[in-house]
């Protein structure tokens, strides 16, 4: 339980005599985040506050067409079925969750009519349960009204197996029961002290009943409203082309006043991300565009006389390169990188080593990211109270080559290393952008003198994110060696980002792939330090249990950590958006205007 003194602070806190504020700076300085010190307020008694609105519109419509340029366009508009932060984005267009995170990590409403407390009587005690009452007189945009039996079906739906949803992780072990018709109890099977994660967040959106409850299970990925959403979000469905444009038109009866502020709204896909920088900053075509990963040296040229500007949001996003654990050569049952293999270099642990010791990451942050980088040893970068001190990182030739000499890894009369007939040869691949090309280059130099050769692939963004099964170019089929991307955190704790890895999420044919564990990691003692974080109450114990898990990941080399990078996305200088290092970037976008 809560060590003698943060329950004396709680308890000053719900006597009056110290305010919510100090508590939280108290809190940060050992390390929590406010969204991790409101929801230990919370268990303790005191009701969690919602973040303040911004909005300054005092009329629904009026503000002309809202114009996004994502150059990773959705392909799909399912949330269960988004592999991919640009079909979550997209989905998050017309769906919602009960609440999302603002930019400082405090809940904001959205479908639920209140926060849960232990105050209010909606959030246990012992942390096992949590009640959410909904919002009254929400419409699904084709007027069918919103209730529980939605939020249950969404839970039924994602739980089972068949489904092959994305979010089973979430719902899998969880137990969601109707209580009336706007109220709904989640039942956890053990203490769960970070509570808010199913249905909150773009990842966690809800779906109506009424038109996928015939699309449940196996013909899942028959539903035709996968490709035409019907939610209840600020935007109504007009038009989608995968992979090229999402079209959307205000909605008259949205259950926020005043909202949206736009009439029209349009994401294009796409491009690049500097012909994105360029087309908001430059030339003011488009309004906003999003995960603008560019040379910093580029954003800053286009900063000076512009029509728009970069902004940044710190969260705890990592650039990483990913090390396959199966064999992606060979076919077991109609499937390649099937989790029945085992890779024929990466089974010893000197060649993923001795490959950590061949990244860069200084002269990558330097010539590559700049301000939107820091270099890091670490695969989990935030919240800070779970960054791990123990891990390190270093860049050294010498090193990795003498680790492979000792291993027997001697270079052949190419000078490729070889050992028992196999060659250090290794494919590696990543999203065609021009940061991720240029790291690969510098990667790929390293190798080269190390004796490791070093083919480079790159997919284009809306293939190698796609959420098609039957596409062999996503990063969940993982027909590769190592593959170079980020994911980026959508909640403020690492629960979810850190359950990905566990054995249960292994991405399969069977599963569809939609498995959130792409690196196909197998490993107990990271599923029990994971399962045990998961149910702990204690805010240091929990902290260290996901700093140990993060060690693990490092220790067996499952990610090379690149870079910690800034959420980096560019705007009009009158477009008055909310972004949070902690949520996707169209979470928040109910409360988007334009300030002429």
């Amino acid at each position: 339980m809560l060590d003698k003194e943060l329950r004396s602070m709680i308890g000053q806190v719900k006597d009056g005599r110290m305010d919510r504020r100090a508590f939280i700076k108290r809190m940060a300085a050992v390390g929590l985040t406010a969204p991790l010190a409101n929801q230990i307020l919370a268990l303790g008694g005191v009701a969690m506050a919602e973040g303040a609105s911004t909005y300054k519109p005092t009329k629904r419509g009026g503000g002309g067409a809202l114009k996004l340029l994502w150059w990773q366009g959705p392909t799909l508009l399912n949330p269960h079925f988004a592999t991919g932060t640009k079909d979550q984005d997209g989905s998050r267009l017309f769906y919602e969750p009960l609440a999302c995170w603002d930019p400082d990590g405090n809940m904001k409403l959205v479908l639920a009519a209140e926060i849960p407390s232990i105050q209010n009587g909606l959030l246990a005690a012992d942390g096992k349960s949590v009640t959410w009452k909904l919002k009254p007189g929400v419409k699904w945009h084709d007027g069918k009204p919103f209730t529980a039996d939605d939020v249950v079906f969404n839970w039924e739906y994602a739980k089972d197996p068949a489904t092959s949803a994305i979010t089973i992780g979430v719902h899998r072990d969880i137990v969601v029961e109707k209580i009336d018709d706007l109220t709904v109890r989640l039942n956890f099977p053990k203490p769960t002290p970070f509570w808010a994660e199913a249905f909150v967040g773009a990842p966690n959106c809800i779906i109506p009943k009424h038109l996928f409850a015939d699309y449940k299970g196996a013909k899942s990925r028959e539903a035709p409203n996968n490709l035409a959403p019907v939610g209840t979000g600020p935007y109504k469905f007009v038009e989608f082309k995968p992979g090229d444009l999402v079209r959307g038109v205000l909605n008259p009866d949205y259950h926020m006043p005043n909202r949206p502020y736009f009439d029209t709204l349009e994401m294009k896909g796409g491009g690049d991300a500097v012909s994105a920088a360029r087309a908001v900053i430059q030339t003011g075509e488009y309004d906003f565009g999003y995960n603008i990963q560019v040379e910093d040296d580029v954003l800053l040229r286009l900063e000076k006389g512009g029509k728009g500007k970069a902004i940044y949001a710190v969260g705890g996003d990592t650039e990483f390169i990913a090390l396959n654990s199966t064999d992606p050569n060979t076919e077991v049952d109609g499937e390649r990188s099937s989790i029945k293999t085992k890779h024929p270099l990466f089974s010893d642990p000197a060649v993923r080593k001795a490959l950590s010791l061949l990244v860069d990451r200084e002269s990558v942050k330097k010539a590559i990211y700049g301000r939107a980088g820091r270099t890091t040893a670490n695969f989990l970068n935030g919240p800070e109270k779970f960054v791990s001190k123990n891990t390190s990182w270093e860049f050294s030739i010498e090193k990795a080559s003498k680790i492979l000499d000792d291993a027997g890894w001697k270079p052949g009369a190419d000078g490729i290393r070889e050992k028992d007939g196999k060659k250090l040869k290794l494919l590696y691949q990543t999203s065609i952008n021009g940061p991720r090309q240029k790291t690969q280059a510098i990667v790929k130099q390293a190798c080269q003198k190390a004796g490791i050769e070093v083919e480079l692939k790159s997919v284009v963004a809306t293939v190698f994110f796609s959420s098609d099964v039957g596409n062999p170019d996503t990063y969940p089929k993982f027909y590769a060696d190592m593959q170079m991307f980020q994911i980026p955190m959508s909640q403020p704790d690492p629960s979810q980002h850190m359950r990905r890895y566990i054995s249960a999420n292994v991405a399969t044919k069977e599963n569809k792939w939609q498995g959130q564990n792409f690196p196909r990691y197998v490993n107990k003692e990271y599923d029990q330090t994971i399962e045990a974080a998961e149910g702990e109450m204690d805010p240091v114990k929990r902290a260290s249990l996901y700093i140990k898990a993060n060690d693990l990941l490092i220790r067996d080399t499952v990610f090379i950590p690149v870079q910690h990078r800034l959420k980096v996305e560019a705007a009009a200088n009158n477009l008055r958006c909310i972004i949070s290092g902690w949520a996707n970037e169209t979470d928040n976008l109910f409360d988007w205007y334009r300030e002429e």
